[in-house]
């Protein structure tokens, strides 16, 4: 059985005088920094044959477009650089200048041809806006056509929504209120809703989208928002939410370890869309692979949460 992991994360010193940092525990850090030591012995000790590596937080994404462009293009060179001497251990997901849409999506076809990069990671909101704005259709029209998914990841909310929402609260709870605890992850699911209602899906029908967080509360809603959402009486899609979201959506089971929300995903989405994920090093190999290994399914079902889809979605076979 084949193991690959999808929401794993890298970060280089480098760049780091560039971009307003993310606050992370510097056990955190030195694990983002590592490719050759400490990760592979760590994929090695729990069965992981390959992580698909990102950028942590919002790098590129927070920059002017002219420094966004650069900034991303140098950081996917370097994450090239890193990852090649361990081909059948390592792929990544393009790092993109996204406050530059049409930069974004040359960058994304630059990656696939020089990097032969199988996707691209975006963190959260760019400048306030969601991906259904139509500033952003040269970016989806090209990821439809390379074939190359995006993997929608938290970021961090709009200071006016942290301030509405969690100001009164010490500072402890309020920051994790509002970003891993609850925030972002309800903001991230409001982001695929909005590409879903607004018709953008529907635009772009093969563009495929990836969710982490056992997808972002979105398969315990989904009964609700068919029902909400009724297609020609609230909202512009053509299809329901529910078959858009196993239509185009894919989920991984990133940082959450438990069988109650596997089963719901697995219900709702269905086997093929569910996809196993960790969200190292700010989960631990070792939980995932707990779970994987109590999953009530037979050996071919978990074979494809563990790795075959996510060969097939991102072409990793080989």
């Amino acid at each position: 059985m084949r193991i690959i992991t999808l929401e794993e994360h890298v970060a280089f010193p480098e760049f780091a005088p560039e971009i307003q940092q993310w606050p992370l525990p510097q056990a955190a850090l030195e694990k983002l920094v590592d490719i050759s030591d400490a990760r592979l012995k760590s994929m090695d000790d729990n069965g992981i044959d390959m992580q698909v590596l990102s950028v942590v937080g919002s790098g590129a994404e927070s920059l002017p477009p002219q420094q966004a462009l650069s900034f991303a293009t140098r950081y996917n060179d370097l994450l090239a650089a890193r990852i090649s001497p361990y081909p059948a251990r390592f792929q990544a997901f393009a790092h993109l200048p996204m406050s530059s849409p049409q930069a974004a999506a040359d960058e994304l076809e630059r990656a696939k041809e020089a990097h032969h990069f199988c996707g691209a990671l975006i963190n959260g909101l760019t400048n306030g806006k969601f991906l259904d704005h139509p500033t952003f259709s040269p970016l989806l029209e090209k990821a439809e056509q390379l074939q190359m998914p995006l993997y929608l990841h938290p970021g961090l909310l709009p200071e006016l929504v942290t301030e509405a929402y969690y100001h009164d609260l010490p500072d402890s709870l309020r920051i994790m209120l509002a970003c891993g605890g609850w925030g972002w992850h309800a903001q991230t699911a409001l982001q695929v809703l909005r590409l879903i209602v607004s018709g953008t899906l529907d635009r772009f029908p093969r563009l495929k989208i990836i969710i982490g967080h056992m997808g972002e509360m979105l398969p315990m809603m989904m009964s609700r928002l068919d029902e909400k959402f009724k297609v020609t009486s609230t909202g512009y899609h053509q299809r329901t939410v529910s078959q858009t979201l196993r239509d185009q959506v894919y989920l991984t089971t990133s940082g959450i370890f438990s069988l109650p929300p596997l089963l719901a995903a697995l219900g709702t989405f269905g086997i093929d869309n569910v996809m196993f994920s960790v969200d190292y090093p700010f989960s631990a190999n070792e939980s995932g692979i707990e779970l994987l290994n109590n999953i009530p399914l037979s050996t071919e079902e978990i074979s494809k949460i563990a790795g075959g889809n996510a060969a097939r979605l991102l072409g990793l076979n080989g």
